[in-house]
């Protein structure tokens, strides 16, 4: 088995189970339901970070990479999970963040504390001959990327929250630092590694501002530096062992790179996450805005990415949602009238492609964001930040929370909904965020009367069985449908058309004589269409999925 037949499920294990009865999920609250998680037919579970942290984000702000977080367990807990699963023959992913460490980690105390070889770790600069900050670099979270560092005349970059300090990666020490930590983890049984924000790392040593018209990002995104220390990191830690599965997670990247990344004879990695699809609901690329996706742009990135990727021998995650989205059923589906409609039919849009699925702890089960009243709901650090900025910018106050409330990270990670019950059935007491929905889905209703369930169990089946969905090539159909999105796969003979319709009312699809012909692999209506009564014509109902075979 490849990975190009391998299906992730990301568990996020601060929302999935609490075991130990203080409202946040944990280790053996993930091994409780290694069942669970095995009856979705998965070969390999991500899991979110779990090492100590003050959590100021979620735990990408990373004070020790060596220890779990006592919150999280202990690490016999985790190898005891690791274990688990393994009987099962599902392998175990964790996230690395090497591009920044916690202000708490040991190495930047130490730097603060005037040692030299930690002052190096980091990338640490005067203020401009003006006063001014050393750049003008902005964070990725709002304010300015550089802050004052101890009561010296420096400042240290943080691309991301204040707490969270960039390394250096220019310092050989950095990176070797860093095998490590791959490696331990690597002893330790786990079979995949998911790199954040892999793509940021290569910074150059003398840090400029923007010249005008000139895209800021493009100064420390994507360099040539990144692929050869993603080279560097292949060779000393996980590239000589088979069957390691990797994938980057690349902040405003391209396809040309994408390709470099993940083509084989590259020896970077497996496969990259890219987020130009869910971008087609930013206002003027404004994240924080509140406006209806763009379907065409939807499926144009779709298209192109696959076509793309294809054509340069890459290979890419494909995924609706993770522990940064909104809920995807939200964002392009309709998640009142024809949720489970809008849920499978999303599911066959990825699960059919070309590329390596991801499924997201409760997408199985159709959950959406939570309809929350007020920002005191909201944890995530960004969506509170979004929101005095987007009041300060003059909206009011109800304007704001709704542009929060549509994009807030926090709505996906909203507690496991196991059941009906107060909490879900993720704890017996009030959890770290509140559930809202577990009355209407959850996995206890799915597993009795739901469709979405056994969708997803289906399609991970398929995607084992049949290596026209693992292995085939990739074509766009119908390309210029205002509702549909399709696309073919083709393999030693055989063909598969899946048909999307993404909108909320019934749209004709003309279909060629040989797959009017074919017969319906997979559909998410209890009435899959006819075809032999179709005339070359298939009418799609709203957000009806349909994968026609031909072999």
């Amino acid at each position: 088995m490849s990975f190009h037949d391998q299906v992730i499920y990301q568990v996020y294990p601060k929302s999935y189970r609490d075991s130990s009865g203080n409202g946040v999920g944990d280790m053996r609250g993930v091994l409780e339901k290694v069942p669970y998680i095995a009856s979705l037919g998965v070969d390999m579970v991500w899991l979110n970070p779990f090492y100590v942290s003050p959590q100021n984000d979620n735990g990408y702000d990373i004070a020790d990479y060596y220890r779990i977080d006592p919150d999280m367990g202990t690490m016999e807990d985790f190898q005891e999970l690791v274990a688990a699963l393994g009987e099962y023959g599902i392998g175990v992913m964790v996230d690395m963040v090497l591009n920044h460490v916690s202000t708490e980690h040991e190495w930047f105390q130490r730097a603060l504390a005037g040692e030299q070889k930690y002052r190096d770790y980091f990338y640490l600069r005067p203020a401009q001959p003006d006063g001014s900050l050393p750049t003008t670099w902005e964070s990725k979270f709002g304010g300015p990327a550089w802050s004052p560092f101890g009561g010296t005349d420096l400042y240290y970059l943080h691309l991301y929250d204040t707490t969270q300090a960039d390394l250096n990666w220019h310092n050989p020490q950095v990176r070797a630092e860093l095998h490590r930590v791959v490696n331990f983890w690597k002893s330790k049984g786990v079979r995949g590694f998911r790199f954040d924000v892999l793509n940021v790392i290569g910074k150059s040593e003398v840090l400029r501002n923007a010249t005008p018209g000139e895209n800021e990002k493009l100064l420390y995104t994507d360099t040539e530096q990144v692929h050869t220390w993603v080279k560097e990191l292949n060779q000393q830690t996980f590239g000589d062992t088979p069957g390691l599965l990797t994938v980057g997670e690349m902040s405003s990247t391209t396809i040309e790179n994408s390709v470099r990344y993940t083509r084989p004879d590259s020896r970077e990695l497996d496969m990259v996450f890219s987020f130009h699809h869910l971008k087609v609901d930013y206002d003027r690329g404004e994240k924080w805005s509140d406006v209806p996706f763009d379907f065409m742009a939807l499926k144009g990135v779709l298209t192109d990415w696959s076509v793309g990727i294809q054509a340069g021998g890459g290979w890419q995650a494909l995924f609706w949602n993770n522990h940064d989205q909104p809920r995807a059923i939200n964002r392009f589906g309709d998640p009142g009238l024809y949720r489970e409609e809008s849920a499978t039919m999303l599911a066959a849009a990825i699960h059919l492609g070309r590329g390596t699925p991801y499924i997201y702890q409760g997408e199985e089960i159709g959950m959406i964001d939570p309809a929350y009243e007020s920002m005191d709901d909201y944890v995530d650090i960004e969506s509170h930040k979004a929101y005095r900025t987007l009041v300060d910018r003059g909206l009011s106050s109800e304007q704001a929370f709704r542009v929060v409330a549509s994009k807030s990270r926090d709505n996906s990670r909203t507690p496991m909904q196991w059941d009906a019950s107060e909490f879900a059935g993720f704890s017996d007491v009030q959890p770290w965020l509140r559930p809202t929905s577990q009355a209407l889905m959850s996995v206890e209703r799915q597993e009795a009367e739901g469709k979405i369930l056994p969708f997803y169990r289906r399609l991970v089946e398929l995607r084992h069985q049949m290596p026209l969905i693992a292995e085939g090539s990739y074509e766009p159909f119908a390309r210029e449908h205002q509702s549909v999105y399709g696309f073919i796969r083709e393999y030693q003979g055989q063909k598969l058309l899946v048909l999307c319709n993404f909108y909320g009312a019934d749209t004709a699809v003309e279909l060629a004589a040989e797959f009017a012909a074919g017969k319906v692999l997979v559909c998410n209506y209890k009435n899959c269409p006819d075809l032999t009564t179709a005339e070359g014509r298939l009418t799609l109902r709203p957000y009806e999925t349909v994968a026609v075979l031909v072999d």
